[in-house]
């Protein structure tokens, strides 16, 4: 099996200014495609499938920003009945994010639980997923982590969400 790339749904600039063009094209030109390089090269195999597969679902999230509309009701749904609103969902997933020693990812899971995946592995159950490494953050936001995971949620495509957990 070979992996593929996924191509970016928006242009590099799209996403500004919540993620850069620098940012987008050293996190997905660079870093992404080097996972499913080296996958494809028989490297590292588990290692490099699960950083392909994460950024693939990291990447494909992402809206212009204000173009993302509203959850869904799948999405409403999940989110009410564990969080009570998105605000909610919002408040503790970042302070989840925050207890989160060096680097990482956390997600809304299908069960309406925030989890954390501190390296790399393939989870069916990722909903909405936030890359915590530092190289998702630093180069825009330096040390405030919190600005970044405040500003993710602008990017989110609200469609995309509601059409993943719609598979599930």
């Amino acid at each position: 099996m070979e992996l593929k790339q996924t191509p970016l749904p928006y242009g590099k600039t799209a996403l500004e200014p919540v993620m850069s063009p620098e940012t987008l094209d050293y996190h997905y030109t660079h870093l992404y495609r080097r996972y499913v390089d080296n996958f494809n090269a028989g490297k590292s195999k588990r290692f490099n499938a699960a950083g392909a597969f994460l950024h693939d679902i990291f990447f494909t999230q992402f809206t212009k920003p204000g173009e993302g509309d509203e959850p869904g009701t799948l999405t409403l749904d999940l989110i009410r009945k564990h969080f009570r609103s998105l605000t909610g969902l919002k408040a503790i997933m970042r302070d989840e994010a925050m207890k989160i020693q060096g680097s990482g990812w956390i997600y809304l899971a299908l069960d309406g639980n925030i989890k954390v995946i501190h390296n790399h592995e393939i989870r069916n159950d990722i909903v909405l997923l936030i890359d915590w490494w530092e190289h998702a953050w630093n180069p825009d936001y330096l040390w405030r982590k919190e600005e970044y995971f405040d500003n993710i949620w602008k990017i989110i495509d609200w469609n995309h969400i509601e059409d993943r957990l719609g598979l599930m």
